[in-house]
């Protein structure tokens, strides 16, 4: 069935490394702005911890929940996809066995050959499920919300703890320079470990979540700073 809609199902590992890359990316960024930001206005460990800590739940929950919502939008679509094609496969063609046969042999098999592993699925009772999976529909491999939510929020709470972590231990003179320098670090780590897994150039995928998470630094503390000024 050559004019046959063709996509693939989302792969669950791929739908979590997704999610789990942007709560970590997320966590690092958002928190380390938040609590820079509260730095600039000279505020005390005390109140710089405790709306770091405040960010990271409040983060850590909004991510969960807008991953959820999401893949459960992909997941429904997904579904409904997968009963349309599978209607149409059966509307369009008597037979799933010659729509498999031809298949197999656009992939480069012999006619003989394609017929016969056809043949063999039929009498298994997997034909159909091989035909599925050949149109990039699997059933068994639909995304799943609760996976990418747990991810997102897992990471996001894991990339947060890194700037809270350098402002607690950091000496009150240093916080400002060993936490830049952490959520540095820390977001080249996360851009490299992205451009790794998606097989895509490790140094422009560094440059370009540090370049974004120096700026939403720098801006933060310069707020947080002028707003710390006019209060004083």
């Amino acid at each position: 069935m050559s004019d046959t809609p063709h996509i693939a199902t989302s792969n669950n590992q791929l739908n979590k490394l997704r999610a789990s890359v942007l709560g970590a990316n997320d966590g690092i960024v958002s928190t380390a702005g938040l609590v820079l930001g509260v730095t600039g206005a000279a505020a005390s460990k005390e109140t710089i911890l405790l709306a770091g800590f405040a960010g990271l739940v409040a983060g850590a929950i909004s991510m969960a929940a807008g991953e959820f919502v999401s893949v459960s939008s992909q997941r429904d679509s997904e579904k409904a996809f997968l009963n349309r094609t599978k209607s149409q496969i059966k509307k369009e063609h008597a037979s799933e066995l010659d729509e498999l046969v031809e298949i197999y042999t656009a992939k480069g098999l012999s006619d003989s050959t394609a017929l016969q592993a056809a043949k063999e699925l039929q009498q298994n009772g997997t034909l159909m499920v091989e035909l599925e999976k050949e149109l990039g529909i699997d059933p068994d491999d639909l995304s799943n919300p609760w996976s990418a939510a747990i991810a997102s929020a897992t990471s996001f709470v894991i990339g947060a703890a890194v700037p809270l972590a350098a402002i607690a231990l950091a000496p009150a003179d240093l916080q400002l320079p060993i936490t830049a320098g952490a959520v540095l670090l820390s977001l080249i780590l996360t851009g490299t470990f992205s451009a790794r897994a998606g097989q895509a150039d490790k140094t422009r995928a560094a440059l370009r979540v540090v370049t974004w998470g120096v700026g939403a630094m720098a801006i933060t503390y310069a707020i947080g700073h002028l707003v710390g000024v006019s209060i004083s």
